[in-house]
């Protein structure tokens, strides 16, 4: 067996995620329009869900503001309930 044949056990190089950041701080928005379904279907999910904190990175504040604007406009007829393929 030549030295060349020796293979080791090494783990796989892992990519570093990108740390998660409240975009909303980030960008100074504090207040969330209902009326821009374009912004809000970035918090929705194919079928119309709306998508958890750990997945969005939103603060806990923002979150609640988000799920509150989704569910107005919802209401108002701007998103639909569920659906398939929203996007």
């Amino acid at each position: 067996m030549a030295k060349n044949d020796i293979k080791y056990l090494t783990t796989n190089r892992v990519a570093v995620r990108e740390k998660k950041y409240c975009r909303f701080k980030k960008m100074g928005i504090h207040y969330i329009d209902y009326k821009d379904p374009e912004f809000l279907k970035k918090f929705l999910n194919d079928q119309g869900k709306i998508l958890p904190r750990r997945l969005t990175g939103n603060s806990m504040k923002f979150q609640r503001k988000v799920a509150v604007a989704i569910k107005k406009a919802r209401q108002m007829a701007i998103l639909p309930f569920v659906t398939d393929l929203l996007k």
